[in-house]
């Protein structure tokens, strides 16, 4: 039997940016901690694999291969175990991007931490357009 769908929110915000600028920039795992920072620390690589600094610690980082889509989807493994799915597109939208941002709910989360997380990447995606727009 499959588990049921997972609570989720998709957020999305506009930057003045071409597409491929910005999934460039994005794509660069050595760029998080410049607009990644509620996440964040640093990051580096070791032994072939990224390796972010969180403040639940140490977590590793698989991004999505380089294509032509904008796909930026990631996985996540955290100091507690387990793997998180992050599902991440640069669209175009005019002239510029939109940068859409799905968040699931982990199992064992709360409401309340779930909707915390949400702000966390709301304020990243802010920080993100604040970067590239100058």
């Amino acid at each position: 039997m499959q588990a049921p769908p997972k609570k989720s929110k998709t957020v999305t915000i506009t930057i003045q940016s071409e597409p491929k600028k910005v999934y460039d920039f994005v794509s660069d795992p050595t760029h998080l901690p410049l607009w990644a920072k509620t996440f964040c620390r640093s990051v580096k690589q070791t032994d072939g694999e990224w390796v972010i600094d969180t403040p639940q610690g140490p977590t590793k980082i698989r991004l999505a291969d380089k294509n032509d889509f904008g796909v930026l989807d990631h996985y996540l493994e955290p100091p507690a175990g387990g793997v998180v799915f992050v599902p991440m597109r640069v669209l175009p939208n005019g002239g510029g991007s939109e940068v859409v941002f799905t968040v699931f709910q982990l199992p064992g989360a709360t409401d309340e931490s779930y909707e915390k997380d949400v702000r966390l990447v709301e304020q990243d995606l802010k920080n993100l357009k604040k970067y590239l727009e100058g």
